[in-house]
């Protein structure tokens, strides 16, 4: 059909607008979509942040989901202020501003726990409830932290002879998986317990912390490892650690150039030279001490003395045990010295004192300077749980009180404060003995003498094995007997496990039964002493005594 020139000029016209009509259509519809693609990522955005904590939320870690039945203790509960439920969702726990690891690099985040060991009472538990069961309410607190660390005071082994000494613990390597996974990086075995049986037992503990990737200082199989640091790199930094104990049941304890043992404290110029050593390789230098008078509430003369030398050696942190109660702090020339921890999992007597504990988190810098925190914790049937605010503010009392010029405040922070002095404790020789295991022969009673004060003034001297040496007399008290009824999960009125009340225990490697006794009384320092805390050594037909003690 052939169309005339205007109608030819129509049809293009009409053409033209429909194409401009569709590419204004197809514009709009662009548009509309790219909007849409917009707002579609930044609505992802916004549910893909995390949501922006306060400080002091950040402090606490990550709490397990609540039990479906929370505990609700029992008026008159020794755990609990009456009508106090126990969170263990952390909703009434205190908030520790210092305790959330410091990120990046320049500075770095460790935690210390007290006196660790999975013998009598504790290993009961722990074959009933896994051997997980120490850290159920704690765990969070001891893997946030780039470096954890503990006072390991237990031979690891199932094999050596029972020590002459009253008390005498040994634990199973299978409890060291789980305090692995708990996340304790490294412990110290400078104390009056690591060779309650033996050298056997000693070289046993350091091949099992080996397997485990454990590390360990204060122990080995010559003077040279047992003194020697060790060096752990964090964020950019290297931190040294040692371990020395002012605590010896024997001299024959104290590492050599031929034998086993562990770093004694007894002499300056071993223990200052391997600081001095440490600071030429470190950013930071960390002592774990063992030393002073137990459940005493502050540190004694020998306690600061050393801690003072440590630090002028090159020490920058001074973290202590022993005394099995938590005592004060003290800040000399710019660095932190905790004199004691308390105990972490551990047996329990009737010594309330003895029940209170605490984690310490330090955040340090490359220009060695900490800031310390505590998170208050309450140790009861060997399942250390975090204290509900108004335990923990009393427990923070006295640890101001008993602090040399430290104060601890509402938070847990630790800061300098008023200047204390403290009476003098009157220091007497140690008595020493050079006697080894007892090789299948039965323990001769000891006779009782009054409890000692602390014997630490001078540096342990042998004696003539053949005379009779006297020994530093314990006092004993029975350990505390579980609630009746209470269970091994956690879910009664005391918001802690409990046992069997039965006062004896058997020891499955050895078959042998040993009784339980009280935790820690008067032990000599640097002497013969019986141990503080066990069982009360006895064998037979050559069997070792077991190791299941409980103080």
């Amino acid at each position: 059909m052939i169309q005339s020139r205007t109608e030819k000029h129509k049809s293009e016209k009409k053409d033209h607008k429909t194409l401009w009509l569709k590419i204004a259509v197809l514009s709009v519809i662009t548009m509309g979509a790219f909007a849409y693609l917009i707002q579609w990522l930044e609505a992802g955005q916004e549910a893909g942040k995390l949501p922006v904590e306060s400080s002091v939320a950040l402090a606490k870690p990550p709490a397990e989901a609540p039990p479906a039945n929370p505990i609700t203790p029992s008026t008159g509960s020794p755990w609990l202020s009456s009508g106090e439920k126990l969170a263990l969702d952390g909703s009434s726990q205190l908030q520790t501003p210092a305790e959330e690891a410091p990120a990046g690099g320049g500075q770095i985040s460790m935690t210390f726990v007290g006196d660790v060991m999975f013998a009598g009472k504790v290993e009961e538990l722990l074959a009933k409830n896994g051997y997980e069961y120490p850290f159920k309410y704690v765990k969070p607190y001891l893997e946030k932290a780039d470096i954890t660390v503990a006072n390991l005071e237990t031979p690891i082994t199932l094999r050596g002879d029972a020590q002459s000494k009253e008390y005498v613990y040994r634990s199973s390597p299978l409890a060291l998986p789980e305090l692995k996974k708990a996340g304790v990086d490294l412990v110290n075995l400078a104390n009056n317990h690591s060779m309650d049986y033996g050298e056997v037992g000693l070289v046993d503990t350091l091949d099992h912390l080996d397997e485990q990737g454990i590390l360990r200082v204060g122990g080995g199989r010559t003077a040279e490892e047992a003194y020697k640091h060790v060096v752990v790199e964090r964020q950019g930094m290297k931190v040294a650690f040692l371990g020395f104990t002012r605590v010896l049941p024997e001299t024959s304890w104290i590492a050599t150039a031929k034998k086993p043992g562990l770093a004694a404290a007894h002499t300056s110029k071993a223990t200052l030279e391997a600081v001095a050593n440490a600071r030429k390789e470190a950013d930071l230098v960390v002592v774990i001490a063992h030393w002073g008078e137990e459940r005493k509430s502050h540190p004694v003369s020998i306690q600061t003395d050393l801690a003072h030398q440590f630090i002028d050696a090159g020490a920058d942190l001074v973290i202590a045990s022993h005394p099995h109660v938590p005592q004060g702090f003290e800040q000399y020339k710019g660095k932190w010295v905790a004199y004691s921890l308390g105990n972490f999992i551990f047996t329990t007597n009737d010594v309330p004192e003895t029940w209170d504990s605490m984690i310490l988190n330090a955040a340090c810098t490359k220009e060695r300077s900490c800031e310390i925190s505590l998170v208050p914790i309450l140790t009861k049937w060997a399942q250390p749980i975090r204290m509900v605010e108004d335990q923990a503010q009393k427990l923070f009392e006295r640890l101001t009180k008993n602090s040399i010029n430290a104060k601890v405040n509402a938070q847990g922070a630790v800061a300098l404060g008023p200047v204390r002095t403290f009476p003098a404790t009157v220091v007497k020789p140690p008595v020493t003995k050079e006697a080894n295991a007892t090789s299948g022969a039965k323990t001769e009673p000891t006779k009782k003498s009054p409890a000692t004060k602390e014997t630490t003034g001078t540096s342990p001297t042998k004696t003539d094995p053949a005379k009779k040496t006297p020994a530093t007399s314990d006092t004993k008290t029975p350990e505390t007997k579980k609630p009746a009824g209470a269970s091994a999960d956690n879910k009664k009125s005391t918001g802690q496990p409990a046992g069997s009340g039965k006062s004896g225990s058997t020891d499955k490697s050895t078959g042998s039964t040993s009784k339980n006794k009280s935790d820690d009384s008067k032990s000599t320092q640097g002497g013969a002493s019986k141990a503080a805390d066990g069982t009360k050594s006895s064998s037979s037909a050559g069997k070792p005594a077991s190791a299941a003690g409980s103080p």
